[in-house]
């Protein structure tokens, strides 16, 4: 079940959700836009990105050897200048929100709203910047119940001409789901990330 824009407000107020800082405002005035749609909460870009390093010519085996390293080697950390980073149509850079998302666990959930639930996410596009090409995930949506930390956003200009990224900009939106079930296992080998690449 994915909820409304005021189920999430309210999974705030009881933090079954957390985010920081919370977006703003909830319930804007004539003329003033706000980050929550019916049904999903936008997010905003942070102020790093992960860029390609040039001229490097290494092969990648996802299945074996530490992602984080090889992710380190082939992407250098690079600060979004005060006016942008202009992404140039077909390629690639990793970026984070400027937001830290916690979804807790249902241990981690006051008791006396512990029963209205506890959630997982889906990071989405927004339409108005995919109509210039722009994507911000590739196949990997899924926020995990539990999850704590940046979200990693895979941003990719698919259009014809050269997209401004800027710090602070609405990039992309989140879908809050109700989990069935108590979620069991370890963590999330990204748990508390912070930089693009998944470290923390």
């Amino acid at each position: 079940m994915i909820l409304s824009n005021t189920s999430i407000q309210q999974a705030l107020d009881e933090g079954r959700l957390q985010i920081e800082p919370e977006p703003l405002p909830r319930n804007p005035t004539l003329g003033e836009s706000s980050p929550y749609g019916r049904s999903a909460v936008d997010l905003t870009l942070g102020s790093r990105l992960r860029v390609p390093r040039s001229g490097l010519a290494i092969g990648v085996d996802p299945g074996g050897g530490d992602t984080l390293a090889t992710l380190n080697a082939l992407y250098a950390l690079q600060e979004i200048p005060a006016e942008g980073f202009v992404l140039e149509p077909h390629r690639l850079v990793l970026g984070v929100t400027h937001e830290r998302v916690k979804l807790p666990l249902p241990h981690e959930i006051a008791e006396g709203v512990r029963e209205n639930g506890w959630l997982a996410a889906r990071v989405e596009g927004k339409s108005s910047l995919a109509r210039f090409g722009l994507l911000v995930h590739f196949t990997a949506p899924t926020i995990h119940a539990g999850f704590e930390g940046h979200i990693t956003l895979e941003i990719m200009n698919l259009g014809p001409s050269p997209i401004i990224l800027r710090r602070g900009m609405a990039i992309c939106q989140l879908i809050l789901e109700l989990v069935h079930g108590v979620p069991a296992g370890p963590p999330s080998r990204f748990a508390g990330q912070a930089d693009p690449s998944g470290s923390t």
